[in-house]
């Protein structure tokens, strides 16, 4: 990449439907929706013009709530033209989540699908909005939440108070195409165009902040890490709600011309069945998926002829499952990335030509126009190679902040500009970075970060819980499961069982514990503090998890 791309999400589009205007951009296997740049850029345009129509316009928030539906494709794109800010919810995501998240980000749109696996989604916003039922469309008018006033919803049914999404095409006409062209020339490419809500370690998530600037070109060096161009063809099985899918999928692929076949959700004979019939070059996947494709019985079934490339991320990656997708699976140009939401994600990746030792047992170098470092957690001096520290970063990828959360921007991103990861890394000779540890609790379940603190907060909730404490322990196919040590109120009683479904009743599900054990006391330091670290010692000797622990990983 010789310079930055000045170009906004929208132009990006209309720049590619320009360029190769018969080329397939999206394949749906599990949807029927197979349309070439040139469809794909008019139907972002007809909802872009539906959105105007109900009242949508620069700057507002547009929360999607749904798997990876062609509809959330086109709305990232059809907001991006508007200059409105599409607003990501976790597909886990129930009624407390939700709630804040709406209310936190100021969200005037909601676009929502019937639900997923457990998740009623119809069912949650009528809870949350009780006036929905009896309102008009377009003019919800809810105490609960103030700021929304419309709710559409995909699919072929009616819901009282909600916009059918193919009703979008029809108010279309009322928009004329000057007036969208006006509102897509207006936007500049420093404007917010997504937030994500990362869990925070304070407890309730914060919404970052992500440009058109920062996403766009973090798309375009991740896509040319992988030498992508306008003959691939990328499989995404990974949620567009994260960075995952929306930069590392979507992103790299409309900067390159590339086709994205993509589907609703994650299964692994799905994965297998696009990665054939569709004769993909590229597939992503958090380690969890690519472990599951492998040990699936009919794995030698499928064939994968055309498959070089894709990104191994999400957690971290054990070195015997990346040698076996370059191996049985063919993908010997498959790469790793590391990066976090506030950077909009990637900070390193690896390169298709990087050694298969590299590619295996480092996150890579930095990307260009981003500089990586390693300091001293506690001084902020810098540290030379070999050396453990925090990993820093700095460049056209940081966020523009955490919404309306002024401190926890200044404590994440210094005077300098130097983003704060809260990772722990070694730098090499070469510039190649290995991730060691992170911040301090946070663990990962199959790609998704959990916050202990955020579960606990809630335990803490429970009648009969006096004290919580969450971790972390190994587990071969997620990476990490969640586990509750728990201290009962006197007198109190409560069942592990009864502790997993008050979670999973009001929390989403990869936050339920795994593992939940009642005890008497902590182990505490001198000055008081629980060392969580002696729990989870303690979890790996009664679980007998000694051979997950010592799982190798990049």
């Amino acid at each position: 990449m010789k310079e930055l791309i000045k170009k906004t999400v929208g132009d990006l589009l209309d720049g590619m439907a320009e360029k190769y205007p018969d080329h397939e951009a999206v394949v749906y296997t599990d949807h029927n929706f197979r349309k070439t740049y040139s469809q794909f850029r008019d139907i972002c345009n007809q909802v872009a013009k539906g959105l105007m129509a109900m009242g949508v316009k620069k700057g507002d928030h547009v929360a999607v709530w749904a798997t990876n539906y062609p509809e959330w494709l086109i709305s990232i794109f059809a907001t991006a033209k508007i200059g409105a800010v599409l607003v990501t919810v976790n597909t886990n995501y129930k009624n407390f989540e939700v709630e804040y998240l709406l209310r936190q980000s100021d969200s005037t749109t909601l676009i929502l699908i019937d639900g997923y696996k457990d998740a009623d989604y119809v069912g949650i916003i009528n809870e949350l909005c009780p006036e929905l039922k009896d309102s008009e469309p377009g003019k919800l008018d809810s105490p609960n939440l103030p700021m929304l006033k419309n709710v559409i919803y995909i699919g072929d049914k009616e819901h009282p108070g909600m916009l059918n999404w193919n009703k979008l095409y029809e108010l279309a006409e009322t928009i004329s195409d000057e007036e969208l062209e006006a509102a897509q020339a207006d936007i500049d490419v420093h404007d917010v165009v997504n937030m994500q809500y990362t869990s925070g370690t304070t407890g309730f998530p914060k919404g970052v902040m992500l440009t058109h600037f920062n996403i766009v070109n973090n798309g375009k060096s991740i896509g040319d890490c992988m030498n992508l161009t306008h003959e691939d063809r990328l499989c995404i099985p990974v949620p567009f709600f994260h960075c995952f899918g929306l930069v590392l999928g979507i992103m790299a692929c409309v900067t390159h011309g590339t086709t994205i076949v993509a589907l609703d959700h994650f299964h692994p004979v799905r994965v297998m069945e696009a990665l054939q019939n569709e004769e993909c070059t590229g597939v992503h996947g958090v380690p969890t998926m690519f472990i599951s494709m492998l040990e699936h019985p009919d794995f030698k079934k499928f064939k994968f002829p055309r498959l070089r490339t894709g990104i191994m991320a999400g957690s971290p990656c054990p070195v015997k499952v990346m040698k076996q997708v370059v191996e049985e699976m063919g993908a010997s140009e498959i790469t790793i990335a590391y990066g976090l939401t506030e950077a909009s994600p990637v900070c390193t990746q690896t390169r298709v030509d990087d050694s298969i030792e590299r590619r295996v047992s480092t996150v890579g170098r930095p990307l260009p126009f981003i500089e990586v470092k390693i300091v001293d957690p506690e001084t902020k001096e810098d540290l030379p190679p070999n050396t453990q520290g925090e990993l820093v970063v700095r460049g056209y990828n940081v966020m523009k902040g955490y919404y309306k959360m002024p401190e926890a921007t200044a404590n994440a991103i210094d005077e300098d500009g130097w983003l704060h990861t809260g990772d722990l890394a070694v730098m090499d000779e070469e510039g190649y970075f290995k991730i060691t540890g992170r911040a301090k609790d946070m663990i990962i379940r199959g790609g998704e970060n959990i916050y202990p603190k955020e579960i606990e907060e809630f335990l803490y909730t429970h009648p009969a819980v006096k004290d919580v404490q969450v971790i972390g322990v190994p587990s071969k196919k997620y990476g990490e499961e969640v586990m509750a040590y728990i201290i009962l109120k006197d007198g109190k009683t409560a069942t592990e069982d009864e502790i997993k479904e008050f979670v999973k009743d009001n929390m989403a599900r990869h936050k339920v514990p795994s593992y939940v054990r009642f005890i008497d006391e902590y182990p505490i330091t001198a000055s008081g503090k629980i060392q969580k670290y002696k729990l989870r010692e303690m979890a790996i000797e009664e679980l007998k998890l000694h051979d997950e622990a010592n799982i190798e990983t990049a």
